[in-house]
């Protein structure tokens, strides 16, 4: 699946339970390194991601160099936002080509979060969408910049008011670029307690006709949180990949690896078998339950021919085989043809 198909073809308003795009997010847990960076692309395939997304940023036009860390540092040490992106930024328009190539080869989507014009204006010339980061929601001018490009845009949601959401989502649809937005909980790793996935109904609910997925940073642990994101209805998952989860860094601890993503898989396969269709109707299995456990209209007491069936002379019990108690007020007043015996299980025959 690409992107792409995912705008064109995918019904915000339905019901239904598909399978989401999902996007393992690299980010720069390549730590600088091309060989890992592939291997992460290999791992990705191979676990089943749709899309590897990377970032592509200079730490000197991220971060001033006194921006504190928001990550847990018992994980990541490094208190200093400039500090730590100084370290994996250089990755730049030749490593982002050569990404590119080599994901056309895995036959995976290549993505790439860009955090700056230049990036921007690079990256444009790789992919299908841009992926803005939740710390860019109220970046306007920004977001407006993108938006000239004219492609669709996925937009995370973290650590934002309603009304911020709603400016960025006006900002970007005033441009007229198609729009997904994913609930996002910015905080690295997310508490499942803190997960919040009923955002992505809320989300549902305050932008109708939009895309809604999730982007996680909860620890994967059994993948059940992407499950429950997907049975809400998350068009998009989005989440940290990594190569190995033992890692020291901000974005290895609490990113899934290609194991866990194949558990989310075969997790998601046998829950969209217990989901079933999603059209009301009986189900060839429950034929026999419905010939012997609904009921017919019966005799309650002895009826001689030629008499008026009257309320008094019915009850109702199994199995099915005879007129349907909904046809009550039809057998009501008609003639017995013949002698019905009590307990008789009414048919249309026994009557005039």
């Amino acid at each position: 699946m690409k992107i792409l198909e995912v705008f064109k073809d995918s019904d915000p308003y339905s019901v239904e339970v598909t399978r989401p795009y999902v996007i393992a997010e690299a980010g720069v847990n390549h730590e600088g390194s091309m060989d890992i960076a592939k291997r992460l692309v290999r791992e990705a395939k191979e676990g089943g991601a749709d899309a590897i997304k990377f970032q592509t940023y200079k730490a000197k036009t991220l971060a001033a160099k006194d921006s504190p860390a928001y990550w847990d540092t018992t994980k990541e040490s490094t208190k200093s936002q400039f500090e730590l992106f100084s370290k994996h930024d250089k990755f730049w328009k030749d490593e982002m080509v050569a990404l590119k190539d080599y994901c056309d080869k895995v036959e995976i989507e290549f993505m790439s979060t860009p955090f700056d014009i230049e990036s921007a204006n690079f990256l444009n010339e790789l992919m299908d969408v841009f992926k803005i980061s939740s710390s860019d929601i109220t970046n306007k001018p920004f977001i407006e910049y993108l938006c000239r490009f004219g492609k669709p845009i996925i937009l995370s949601t973290g650590a934002s008011q309603l009304f911020e959401i709603q400016e960025a989502v006006h900002w970007i649809e005033n441009k007229g670029n198609p729009l997904a937005l994913l609930h996002c909980v910015l905080n690295y790793p997310t508490p499942d307690e803190n997960a919040n996935l009923g955002m992505i109904t809320g989300l549902k609910k305050a932008f109708p006709g939009r895309l809604i997925g999730y982007s996680d940073h909860t620890l994967p642990k059994d993948m059940k949180v992407l499950e429950i994101a997907t049975i809400l209805g998350s068009s998009i998952i989005e989440k940290h990949f990594t190569h190995d989860k033992t890692l020291q860094g901000n974005d290895h601890y609490h990113a899934m690896d290609k194991n866990d993503l194949l558990a989310y898989y075969e997790n998601i396969e046998r829950t969209m078998g217990l989901l079933g269709g999603f059209k009301v109707e009986a189900l060839p299995e429950e034929r026999l339950a419905i010939q012997n456990a609904r009921r017919s209209l019966v005799a309650k007491k002895y009826i001689p021919s030629g008499n008026i069936i009257t309320i008094e002379d019915l009850t109702f019990k199994r199995p099915a085989s005879g007129i349907s108690p909904k046809y009550i007020e039809v057998v009501v007043g008609k003639t017995a043809l013949n002698d019905i015996d009590e307990d008789s299980v009414l048919r249309w025959n026994m009557l005039e």
